[in-house]
């Protein structure tokens, strides 16, 4: 157990300084979040018509609408202007609290792959990496990358890059660490 709970503390830290090092100082997600000049103006309007915190998908059919009206809203909709919109009511950062839940959710994130890996019956460096790696392509696909397919989210190469350069790091690291006797 304490080979784990070390694999899945420093493997979290790994992960974890990745993705500030890819949010801050390389501001590798920075087209993910633009700037409109017209932002004031934008955030005014959408306070007055959206009535609490949510994501919105613009333009959208009532979710009891009939196959036929959803239908003919897609038909509708197709060649003009559509939007996915995370709106908030009022801004609140406690940055704090979210670097610590950050981290935690990196540390337990590498614990359960620690998990996974401490069942492999042949350990090598190359598999515990491969392995690693592997386990963070497939949350790239089933969470970044699904939503790209079907709501165009901007990321997908620079989630792509992030998932292999901390999961690759975290990798290198149980390929040592899991690997010892």
């Amino acid at each position: 157990m304490k080979k784990l709970v070390i694999g899945a503390i420093v493997g979290g830290i790994l992960v974890f300084l990745w993705q500030t090092l890819s949010w801050t100082a390389l501001m590798l997600h920075s087209k993910e979040y633009q700037k409109t000049p017209a932002q004031d103006t934008v955030l005014t309007f959408l306070n007055n018509h959206f009535s609490e915190t949510g994501q919105y998908y613009l333009p959208a059919v009532d979710e009891n609408a009939s196959s036929e009206v959803r239908q003919k809203a897609m038909e509708d909709m197709q060649g003009k202007p559509w939007a996915v919109v995370s709106y908030h009511k009022a801004f609140s950062m406690n940055m704090v609290t979210n670097i610590i839940r950050g981290l935690l959710v990196d540390i337990i994130a590498v614990f359960f792959v620690c998990w996974i890996l401490a069942a492999n019956t042949s350990p090598s460096f190359g598999r515990i990496f491969i392995s690693t790696v592997l386990i963070g392509v497939v949350g790239y696909l089933f969470i970044p990358y699904s939503m790209h397919i079907w709501y165009l989210t901007p990321g997908a190469m620079t989630n792509l890059i992030d998932t292999l350069l901390s999961w690759g790091l975290c990798g290198i690291w149980l390929g040592w660490w899991m690997k010892r006797k």
